[in-house]
């Protein structure tokens, strides 16, 4: 089950259940926007921006917390993609506009990564859906500290730098 470690007024701040990179890596977390909405278009100006003050303080705070990202980076991926899968639940085929929810994956980069799936430098490689749970289950989530230490982070830098 996916936990929610913060919310405000530009979203909430995810530690998903179905991860794409583990911790040692550079972690995986994800940033929902303030509402569900299929297509990010559909968020008004004042939520994007919202929103997007959120992304950045989240991704900030995991590159100054997380010594694993200590000279690496973040990858930002909105998705939405296996939710369109035929097999994914309800079964059978999907419209985007009434199966995708935006949300986004900010995957950390590190230098010294040992996954062949997000060696430095590489892009990163997926699975297909069918084989994404047993690929996904090999990953360590984010621990505790580090979670409360970006979440941290992230609420100094929405009032500092963005006036939140």
């Amino acid at each position: 089950m996916s936990r929610v470690l913060f919310t405000g007024v530009g979203g909430r701040i995810v530690l998903p259940d179905l991860l794409l990179v583990g911790r040692a890596d550079g972690g995986h977390l994800c940033v929902d926007p303030p509402r569900d909405v299929w297509e990010r278009g559909e968020l008004s100006a004042g939520e994007l921006t919202q929103w997007s003050f959120l992304v950045a303080a989240t991704a900030s705070a995991m590159l100054e917390t997380l010594p694993q990202l200590l000279g690496g980076c973040i990858n930002y991926w909105e998705a939405g993609n296996w939710s369109l899968h035929d097999d994914a639940s309800p079964a059978g085929p999907k419209t985007a506009p009434l199966a995708r929810r935006v949300h986004l994956h900010l995957l950390g980069r590190s230098r010294n990564s040992t996954d062949p799936d997000w060696k430095w430098g590489e892009a990163p490689r997926f699975p297909p859906f069918a084989e994404r749970l047993s690929w996904s289950a090999r990953f360590e989530p984010l621990r505790d500290d580090e979670c409360a230490s970006i979440v941290e982070r992230a609420r100094r830098l929405l009032k500092t730098r963005y006036g939140v």
